[in-house]
């Protein structure tokens, strides 16, 4: 568990750490997220809906930022971007000091948007476009990580383009990323650091790129990243990978990337932040040589379990089996889909209930597919309830979609009892708003 997490077993007016920090049941039988009702919120506010504790997304960022800080002083904790794309999230994230990595101009965009510092910016990407490039040179993006000799023959023609131009000899800070054949036990489609990998360079690739970069008077590498995967419940495979990167040489800066997986339901016990950074930084002295700067990438593991998903129950059918269906579903939470991943869900407005019954809880698009999760119990759920499914923080917003024409939903920020909107739903205009007549 993380951060003093009780389980929902040791009070019943306490949750599971699968729900966001200080989250609890009130004494109307409601569950509250950051002082809010959640019942409340759905009236207030409609639903679908991501509801996000503040609270919990800093305290998260501070237990990175503090943690790596204490073991290894010359550090930096990147906010990997893609797991919660949303310009609220990345402001509360600057605003904490981490720096962060972006994946696309997309996401460079929404990060300077939220106030990071380009400077503290750390592009990736397997195919990054010229256009992306040149926009990461105009924005001043500090770092640039490098995925392949086509990649590194297209920054160092956008760079040599640029410093003709102003008839200067501007360089370019680069990294590159190794693949170093290193898996953890995780889903196939988030596992990044075996040989066979779309991703950055294998162990016996890399010396011909890192001899390629140093040959360039345009780029200037400066140290080593890898990132072997993601929800990574064991450390080893990280222990691994950091010392498979010091048989390619010594360098000032190692980017271990990220990966640290978490409790979607509460059987889960991921490593603890603390027990993660500090595998991370004895391994990287250990293997690396003191006196490196280390950089993280936390992404899932920083927002996941800050947010809830909040449905309204439309029909209730029982045929072989209790389906439940809600108003949303894969438009907004595409991992059940894509990963076979596992919730815990709950009757947002009868926490306390013991009377349970066996559902499933179905999404609203027409697919058959389209199922939250599979055999959840739940608290004799009729039209009119308001669901929960708790730690839809990462990659739900991020993979949200418009599927059989539904509006993405709202983000909602909660602290100390206040709601605020951050993004709002979209509407049916929106669906029509990029038409060219």
């Amino acid at each position: 568990m993380i951060l003093g997490a009780l389980s929902a077993s040791d009070d019943p007016y306490l949750l599971s750490h699968v729900y966001p920090i200080g989250s609890r049941v009130n004494n109307r039988g409601h569950l509250e997220i950051g002082g809010c009702d959640a019942v409340e919120l759905a009236y207030e506010f409609g639903t679908p809906a991501y509801v996000v504790s503040e609270d919990d997304l800093r305290a998260r960022a501070r237990a990175y930022t503090r943690g790596l800080a204490a073991r290894n002083p010359d550090c930096d904790v990147l906010f990997a971007s893609k797991a919660f794309p949303c310009t609220a999230v990345y402001r509360v994230l600057a605003e904490e000091g981490l720096a962060c990595d972006v994946a696309s101009g997309g996401e460079l965009a929404l990060a300077l948007r939220g106030g990071f510092d380009p400077a503290r910016i750390y592009l990736h990407g397997n195919a990054k476009s010229v256009e992306e490039l040149e926009f990461a040179l105009d924005a001043g993006v500090g770092h640039i990580v490098l995925d392949s000799l086509h990649d590194v023959e297209r920054l160092e023609q956008v760079v040599a383009a640029r410093a003709a131009g102003a008839g200067s000899g501007f360089i370019q800070d680069v990294l590159i990323r190794i693949t170093p054949d290193v898996s953890g036990n995780t889903h196939a489609a988030i596992s990044t650091g075996q040989a066979d990998s779309k991703f950055g360079f294998g162990l016996a690739d890399a010396p011909l790129a890192i001899e390629r970069i140093a040959g360039s008077p345009h780029l200037r590498l400066v140290g080593l990243h890898c990132h072997i995967g993601s929800q990574l419940l064991e450390l080893d495979p990280f222990i691994r990978a950091v010392t498979a990167l010091a048989t390619l040489g010594d360098y000032d800066v190692y980017n271990l990337g990220g990966g640290l997986g978490v409790a979607y339901v509460e059987a889960q016990e991921p490593p603890s932040i603390a027990g993660y950074v500090t595998t991370l930084a004895n391994t990287a002295h250990a293997a690396l040589g003191p006196g490196k700067r280390v950089l993280i990438e936390p992404g899932r593991s920083l927002v996941a379990n800050s947010t809830v998903t909040l449905y309204t129950v439309q029909t209730v059918k029982r045929n072989v089996s209790t389906w439940v269906a809600v108003d949303g579903g894969m438009s907004d939470n595409l991992r059940p889909m894509l990963y076979g991943a596992r919730y815990e869900a709950a009757v947002a407005g009868r926490m306390l209930e013991r009377h349970m019954e066996i559902c499933h809880l179905a999404g609203k698009h027409c697919e058959s597919g389209d199922v939250i999760i599979r055999d959840i119990p739940l608290a004799s759920p009729v039209p009119g309830d308001i669901i929960v499914t708790p730690a839809t923080g990462a990659y739900g917003y991020a993979m949200a979609n418009n599927y059989n024409g539904v509006p993405r939903p709202p983000v909602i920020f909660c602290k100390d009892g206040d709601a605020r909107l951050v993004v709002r739903r979209e509407t049916y205009d929106d669906l029509m708003g990029r038409d060219v007549e």
